[in-house]
Formats: structure tokens, C-alpha cells, sequence
């Protein structure tokens, strides 16, 4: 776990896959950061490689994230994503452990030790409890609990599932950022989880596939605020 690492609650994550790049998914990054300032929420956006440099110079609220990142040192690894190289093209974290791109657990560890050493925040997923479980033991700074059987399908996470993410996540490492996610198509699905007492909410294809992806963005995000005050006041 990156210790320096600094994301205001709550918070919100938007991840467009490969539905999104070049200008288009430049104009939505810039989009996101006047969000993230008009209802105080920050934005992490974890987006492919080739778009880390250019998006990361034209924002200012958003986290650019990348949406892999192996653990191989500077040298050798013809074709695999550089934790140096990331950093260095204007990434403050990297994603790990996504359903479309799974790891061992050994690898994970690796990867979030390198990240650390970069100061690279790490967002790792996990797709049951016993996961949640084993991933929140390595520390890293946002732990995504995302039933793998419910991305895509618009049908979010109940609140004992919920629940006992959260309460997993505060009994191993209470600095991880619970994240639990997955299925989230509109801003009151955002709103339960905020209530549901996580730390943030997040979406990807419901977005990225909307007729117009920062209408839904907003709604999305302005939910989260509105959740969190409610809540937390």
C-alpha cells in the first residue's frame, strides 16, 4: 500500500475498457474532471496505456490509473505493461486483477510491492469473499469486490454481499477503501452502495456504451455525493 497516497471519500471510478480512446475518451476524461470539481467527488479513470499520457496532462481531479501493470523490472519482457513506464506517462495507480484480466495471487503480490516501490497506487479486484479475503491480506490502497457473475449485467451487488465486503475489508486492513462494485448501470445503484457505507462506486460498460456517457456520468456521480453526505453527516 502506497502510504502518501491521498483520495478524498467518496470517491468515483469510471473504466472504459477499450470502448473509449484517442479524442473521444480525451474529451470524457476532460468531462469527468469538471465533474469531479462541481460536486467535490474525485474520479479515477483506468484506461489503457496508450491514452495514460495525453489524458494524464489535460486533467486535473481525475486519477489516471492504468488498466494493468506486471511486476517485471526495467529490461527484459517484450510486450508486457513496465510499472516505470506507467509512472513515467503520468499514472498515479494501476488496476489489477480485472475479470478480463486475471493474475494469481502470487503475481498480485508482486505487482502491488512493485507499485509500492514506485509510489503507484494499487486497485485490486476480487470476485468472491475468500478473495476479498486473501487480496485485502496484501495491502493494497482500493480493494474492488466485484462478483465476476454480475459485470455486465445490471444487476448490482445486494446489501449482505455489501455488507460483508465492508466488514471483511475493516477486520484485515482498515486503510483499504472498500470498493464493492459490479453491475452498476444508473445513479441509484451508486446511491445504495454510498449508503451501504463503501467508500466509493464506480461503473464501465453501462457508461461506455450510453448514448450520452457523461449525462450518465453525472448522474452517477452526483448520486454518490448526495449519498455520502446523507450518510456521513
Amino acid at each position: 500500500m502506497v502510504k502518501n497516497y491521498k483520495i478524498s471519500e467518496p470517491f468515483f471510478e469510471y473504466g472504459p475498457k477499450c470502448y473509449m480512446y484517442g479524442d473521444t475518451l480525451l474529451e470524457m476524461a476532460k468531462g469527468l474532471d469538471k465533474l469531479a470539481e462541481k460536486y467535490d467527488v474525485d474520479v479515477i479513470l483506468d484506461i489503457p496505456d496508450t491514452e495514460i499520457y495525453n489524458v494524464a496532462k489535460n486533467v486535473k481531479r481525475v486519477h489516471v490509473y492504468s488498466q494493468h501493470m506486471d511486476s517485471i523490472p526495467v529490461g527484459r519482457g517484450m510486450g508486457r505493461t513496465l510499472p516505470e513506464a506507467v509512472k513515467a506517462a503520468g499514472a498515479v495507480g494501476v488496476m489489477l486483477h480485472h475479470a478480463e484480466r486475471k493474475l494469481t495471487l502470487e503475481e498480485i503480490e508482486k505487482a502491488i510491492k512493485r507499485a509500492d516501490e514506485l509510489g503507484l497506487a494499487t486497485m485490486v479486484c476480487a470476485d468472491s469473499i475468500e478473495e476479498v479475503k486473501a487480496i485485502a491480506k496484501l495491502g493494497p490502497n482500493i480493494l474492488v469486490a466485484e462478483p465476476t457473475e454480475l459485470i455486465g449485467t445490471g444487476k448490482p451487488a445486494d446489501k449482505e454481499y455489501v455488507d460483508e465486503v465492508i466488514r471483511v475489508i475493516r477486520e484485515i486492513n482498515p486503510d483499504i477503501k472498500p470498493f464493492p462494485s459490479a453491475g452498476i448501470t444508473k445513479g441509484q445503484d451508486c446511491y445504495n452502495i454510498i449508503k451501504a457505507g463503501a467508500s466509493a462506486s464506480g461503473c464501465s460498460s453501462a457508461i461506455a456504451k450510453a448514448e450520452n456517457p457523461l449525462a450518465l456520468a453525472e448522474e452517477m456521480i452526483s448520486a454518490v455525493r448526495r449519498a455520502y453526505d446523507e450518510t456521513r453527516k
